[in-house]
């Protein structure tokens, strides 16, 4: 059983190496990956998902455009359990459909609710509760995370 399972999660790598022109592992050892804003790693919420359902309950869904919540559904699709991932902006605009404005505009948007933090090249989904310790505007969060 747990042959056929690393055969299709193979398969499938292979298959989105081939629809996204990108050798992933190649990638991976390029970037090295840490944790841009600690306080606010992500973890599994109650509900089974990953897609918080306080996303609509506390309105971000209304806040944002289509673009904005695309890209959040991609980051939080693609990130690992810290919420990292590092996707180029040509491989995110080819798979929303977006232009290089639109992508940052979308970006932009994510960082001012909150959402998350960037810092060429990488993208930390933001957990959705904030501590109490942690109470300044997402401004000074997305700031603080530049060197």
């Amino acid at each position: 059983m747990e042959q056929a399972a690393l055969r299709l999660l193979q398969k499938g790598q292979s298959i989105l190496d081939m629809k996204f022109g990108m050798n992933r592992k190649a990638i991976r050892m390029q970037t090295n990956k840490r944790v841009l804003c600690a306080q606010r790693l992500r973890k599994v919420p109650p509900q089974f998902s990953w897609v918080d359902q306080r996303l609509v309950r506390q309105g971000y869904v209304h806040r944002c455009d289509h673009a904005a919540l695309a890209l959040y559904l991609v980051l939080v699709t693609v990130s690992d359990a810290e919420g990292l991932s590092y996707y180029s902006d040509a491989s995110l605009e080819r798979m929303l459909g977006l232009d290089h404005a639109g992508l940052c505009a979308a970006r932009s948007k994510l960082q001012a609710e909150g959402l998350l933090v960037y810092q060429r090249p990488l993208y930390q989904v933001l957990a959705l509760d904030r501590p109490e310790t942690l109470l300044a505007p997402a401004a000074t969060l997305q700031s603080s995370a530049q060197p």
